[in-house]
């Protein structure tokens, strides 16, 4: 009896501490499995985006959402496919609010050469149609390789670039049909709204313009239209526009998401159903006041302004050259065409008055028979207002000039005069006033001429002389040069 007792004292004294402390009571415990949220463009309250004319945007996007109290996984679909993840916010709108805990950007995109990448080292069925009898088989293989071609091992035999058709069991997870962003949240539960913006690439915007001269050329009518061209991977229903014209700096080809963000969520007067105008801190800033659906792979345009009737003035000028006046050359051009540009002032009193974005402008003009013809076209950088816009036409067909070197003399090792002439020949039935633009460079003083001149800067004189209907008019001028 004394040795069974002391036999049962031992076991329990074995048995008892594995049961109150053995791991593997803990070890039976199931973590519990976190719920996910899918969230698509049908829960949208609103979207509003900014587009730069540097091929990027900023997308704003307010969506409801029906979330379990407690840890969750939402995915957010519908993003654009540019998105630069790194620029990524999300915040809540009211209600009982979200603590993110862990954001994601899903873009393993489902295609036929990834779900081949996904089955490497698994089967797959592989249909082909026997030839003589027209029905589709089935042969089982393993995937071995997909670099430069798929290799297959059917049986015994290892081959590549079987024909046929693959049949695959399922879609792997780790593969989606489209971009994700995956966040998981501590919420409190209920119907909460959120905000997400994000910076996307391959969203892009420029600006043209089509201007009609009148019969004098005195006068002309200007219609300004913005370009916008969507290639981010989704669409955009019935959002705020937003465009932005000037040079945004971008740090390794980002721009910072705070400064984008307040420059968006900005409230701009929509005074008209059009584009609005406002600075916005060293940029220009247009809004249209009409909801638009900017839809993906689409190009859409929107008048940006319109003006009739603001005044201009063509100009024909007559270019010179800095290194003419440092050497012997004699006769330097003959038969030179003269240069076409109109000019005009941005402004209110002038019947514009808008900052207008760089963009071509294609000009046009009527015939005798009221038909309207193309003159030509040039490209405009970002003009703010009060400033003067020059428009390059092209040649002048009927008026040319000859410059000619008629003296050189060298006064010392970098001090030389020169005396020039230049003709010009109008071939039009009225009189053309040509201006002359003369670069000489260096330290220069007129020493004889012809004509009256201004000094324009410290380095070019002009000229402006009249030249007679089917007439022509000589200009000379004597110039000393400094250089050294």
């Amino acid at each position: 009896m004394r040795r069974l007792l002391a036999m049962v004292a031992t076991l329990t004294a074995v048995t008892v501490p594995a049961t109150s402390e053995s791991p593997a009571s803990t070890s039976t415990e199931t973590p519990q499995e976190v719920p996910t949220l899918r969230s698509t463009t049908a829960d949208r309250d609103a979207v509003a985006i900014t587009v730069y004319n540097q091929n990027f945007g900023l997308v704003r996007e307010v969506r409801t959402l029906d979330l379990r109290s407690g840890r969750i996984a939402l995915e957010f679909g519908d993003v654009a496919s540019g998105i630069q993840p790194e620029t990524v916010h999300i915040s809540p709108i009211g209600g009982p609010g979200l603590q993110v805990l862990e954001q994601n950007y899903q873009f393993d995109l489902l295609s036929p050469q990834k779900l081949l990448e996904k089955y490497v080292g698994r089967m797959v069925n592989v249909y082909r149609t026997n030839p003589q009898t027209g029905v589709e088989e089935a042969l089982e293989a393993e995937v071995l390789s997909v670099n430069g071609g798929t290799i297959l091992r059917i049986g015994d035999e290892i081959t590549f670039n079987y024909p046929g058709r693959f049949g695959f069991p399922e879609v792997p997870d780790n593969l989606i049909a489209e971009p994700t962003l995956l966040w998981r949240l501590q919420a409190g539960g209920g119907e909460q709204q959120v905000e997400v913006s994000y910076l996307t690439n391959s969203l892009n915007w420029k600006s043209d313009y089509v201007m009609v001269l009148n019969e004098d050329d005195d006068e002309a009518a200007l219609t300004g239209w913005v370009t916008l061209t969507n290639q981010s991977g989704t669409s955009y229903e019935g959002a705020r526009l937003q465009l932005v014209a000037g040079d945004v700096q971008r740090v390794n080809g980002n721009v910072r998401p705070e400064a984008a963000r307040a420059m968006m969520m900005g409230d701009v007067a929509q005074e008209a159903a059009g584009f609005s105008e406002q600075g916005f801190f060293e940029y220009h800033l247009y809004t249209l006041g009409r909801p638009a659906d900017l839809m993906n792979n689409e190009q859409k345009q929107v008048t940006l302004l319109e003006a009739d009737a603001f005044g201009v003035e063509k100009r024909l000028i007559f270019h010179g050259a800095t290194h003419y006046y440092r050497g012997q050359y004699g006769q330097v051009t003959s038969n030179q065409k003269v240069g076409v540009y109109l000019d005009f002032e941005n402004s209110e009193r002038n019947g514009l008055g808008m900052p207008l974005p760089r963009g071509v402008v294609r000009v046009y003009k009527r015939d005798d028979d009221g038909a309207q013809q193309f003159i030509g076209e040039d490209l405009i950088d970002h003009t703010p207002r009060d400033e003067e816009v020059r428009i390059k036409m092209g040649e002048a067909f009927d008026v040319v000039g000859d410059r000619i070197q008629m003296d050189y003399d060298v006064i010392s090792s970098c001090v030389s005069e020169s005396l020039w002439r230049i003709d010009l020949r109008n071939h039009k039935d009225e009189d053309v006033d040509v201006t002359l633009v003369e670069p000489v460079g260096g330290d220069w003083q007129i020493l004889a001429t012809s004509h009256p001149y201004t000094r324009l800067d410290a380095w070019t004189f002009t000229m402006s002389p009249e030249v007679p209907a089917n007439g022509s008019t000589r200009v000379e001028y004597r110039a000393r040069v400094r250089w050294c």
